[in-house]
């Protein structure tokens, strides 16, 4: 097993890695919206949450030396279903390779982000 960090995604705010290696695949820990850079929640809609998401995926991804046409399952988490067609519309741009995936809703999310999503990606 390898550990994946990098410092362009969120550091783990609990006891947990940004991504491991295992078996020629990477897990990656599930990414809410924060901004690396300062630690927060970003500021917006479900639209700029997911956007920073994506970009922290972005991030943990290029750091196991991959990109979104690598990852094959997608699990994805919104506080709120009335929010699937904004959040649709950002994550289609980011994983169109259209991995399997799974969407729910969960009462409530860490740090009170509306979204998070996490990958599984093949090496």
């Amino acid at each position: 097993m390898k550990t994946v960090f990098t410092k362009d995604a969120p550091v783990p705010i609990g006891p947990y890695s940004q991504g491991v290696i295992a078996n020629g695949m990477l897990y990656c820990s599930g990414q809410i919206p924060i901004d690396p850079k300062t630690g927060r929640i970003v500021d917006g809609d479900v639209s700029a949450q997911t956007e920073q998401v994506c970009e922290n995926i972005a991030a943990v991804l290029s750091a196991a030396g991959l990109g979104f046409s690598d990852v094959v399952k997608t699990t994805c988490f919104l506080a709120d279903m009335q929010d699937f067609a904004q959040f649709n519309a950002v994550y289609e741009r980011y994983f169109v390779s259209k991995p399997a995936r799974s969407c729910i809703a969960a009462k409530q999310l860490p740090a009170g982000a509306s979204v998070e999503v996490e990958v599984i990606a093949v090496l």
